[in-house]
């Protein structure tokens, strides 16, 4: 629940700046600070009432792995010798900037 007494929705909206949207498990997004910050109804923030983010820096096949990641993470939060998962060389360098922007190196 927020603060108005609103029951959260169980789901969130990330948008890249290509305009790509993915609708993703809002537990399984938590794992990021930054969006964990974005959605807190402490905060004030727009996205904590309108459950929709939006990365200006990201685009959407980046995005799309960032997601792809999250529900890896959330699949395979209780296991042990969980292999890593795979990322196209091409795409290394900008799903790193994108973890180091969204905080998940924490």
């Amino acid at each position: 629940m927020d603060l108005t007494g609103k029951e959260q929705s169980k789901y969130v909206t990330l948008v890249s700046n290509d305009g790509f949207e993915f609708v993703v498990l809002r537990e399984a997004t938590l794992i990021s600070p930054a969006i964990k910050s974005m959605l807190d109804p402490g905060r004030q923030f727009i996205e904590s009432k309108t459950g929709r983010c939006v990365f200006q820096d990201i685009s959407g096949v980046v995005l799309e792995k960032v997601v792809e990641y999250f529900h890896y993470w959330y699949k395979n939060r209780d296991k042990d010798n969980v292999p890593d998962m795979e990322i196209p060389v091409e795409l290394c360098l900008e799903v790193l900037m994108a973890a180091d922007y969204l905080r998940l190196d924490q």
